[in-house]
């Protein structure tokens, strides 16, 4: 199977900008640098749970697909979209099945991170969310890309640890 490609580097991440825009180049960035973790490895690589957690680079890149379309999709705009975990297996999520591939989560990724950006571009960070789930009441555009920041963020450190330990590599 073909190794997912290396995306270009996100471009520098404006310093300086309305806050919208400065948010947004964030998540960029840190979307970018996921997609470039997950690159050039075998498929069995990024299924190889290397430390004493169970995750993989494939997981988590699975598990942040998912997470951007219950934040921007499900939770801010409302939409009824579908989730592959249940009250029972919480952890899904994370997990890669046997008939999904690199590319098929490479690809929901991509298309998540597509579809919040349109959802993002199209809403004002004031905005109050449109979904009806009870444990995010109140919360604004700026609070789920704030969020998904920090959500990102720690996903991205746990990526560093599993792909330093699959081949050597460090940095971005």
């Amino acid at each position: 199977m073909t190794a997912l490609p290396v995306p270009d580097a996100p471009p520098r991440t404006p310093r300086a900008g309305g806050e919208k825009a400065l948010l947004a180049a964030q998540l960029d960035d840190k979307r970018t640098i996921l997609l470039r973790k997950v690159a050039g490895l075998s498929e069995e690589d990024l299924r190889r749970a290397p430390t004493a957690s169970t995750l993989s680079l494939l997981g988590i890149l699975k598990h942040t697909a998912y997470t951007h379309r219950w934040w921007f999709r499900y939770v801010f705009a409302g939409e009824d979209v579908p989730f592959v975990w249940a009250d029972d297996d919480p952890d899904f999520d994370f997990r890669p099945e046997p008939d999904e591939t690199a590319e098929d989560i490479a690809s929901l990724f991509r298309d998540e991170c597509e579809r919040a950006r349109a959802i993002v571009a199209a809403s004002d960070l004031d905005e109050p969310a449109r979904g009806s789930h009870p444990a995010v009441k109140e919360i604004t555009l700026r609070g789920v890309m704030l969020h998904m920041l920090q959500e990102l963020s720690r996903h991205l450190g746990q990526a560093d640890i599993i792909r330093e330990t699959i081949d050597g590599s460090t940095g971005d």
